[in-house]
């Protein structure tokens, strides 16, 4: 069995609408989805803010590039279009990979280019952070600590003020 836990952003669009897609894309495998939290661009300012949210899946079966590719399926039926020259530019969806364990609860490590494990700038992000600690509050980065930890200490501990819980935009649909 392989565990994960998954980044999920969006910022154009029907914003909720295009997580709740995601987290329901991941419907046969999913543990538990964070809340969701209003959070400022990262890295390009000039664009809308993010919605973003962390989930836990778990297969018996999946493996890291398994992970990957439907995180890019979540993102592909979003409409995501990359473009090379904006890394760090607006999306109606980004689904990241930020850490999976193996069967026996190890981290799986990886320095492929493609899916780098743990992912390599989770740490220094709380928008990736904060929704984590939501569905593991014990929840360590393998190779950097305890997620609390992380968000506490600068330079985190000042953006963390501007990750804003937003109760009103649950995940899962409200009938």
């Amino acid at each position: 069995m392989t565990r994960a836990v998954l980044s999920l952003g969006s910022n154009l669009g029907d914003r909720i609408g295009q997580l709740r897609a995601a987290v329901a894309s991941f419907d046969d495998v999913l543990l538990v989805a964070s809340g969701v939290y209003e959070t400022p661009p990262w890295g390009d300012a000039d664009q809308p803010a993010y919605l973003n949210a962390a989930i836990l899946v778990e297969d018996p079966q999946a493996t890291p590039r398994e992970w990957l590719e439907r995180a890019r399926a979540a993102e592909a039926a979003a409409g995501r279009l990359r473009d090379p020259a904006r890394r760090f530019g607006p999306r109606t969806l980004d689904v990241d990979v930020i850490v999976v364990w193996d069967a026996a609860g190890e981290p799986v490590l990886s320095d492929d280019p493609e899916l780098t494990l743990p992912h390599p700038r989770a740490s220094s992000r709380a928008f990736v952070l904060r929704p984590w600690i939501d569905i593991d509050p014990y929840g360590r980065l393998p190779g950097h600590g305890w997620l609390t930890d992380l968000l506490n200490a600068e330079p985190l501990a000042s953006e963390v003020r501007d990750v804003s819980p937003r109760p009103d935009l649950p995940l899962e649909s409200v009938s």
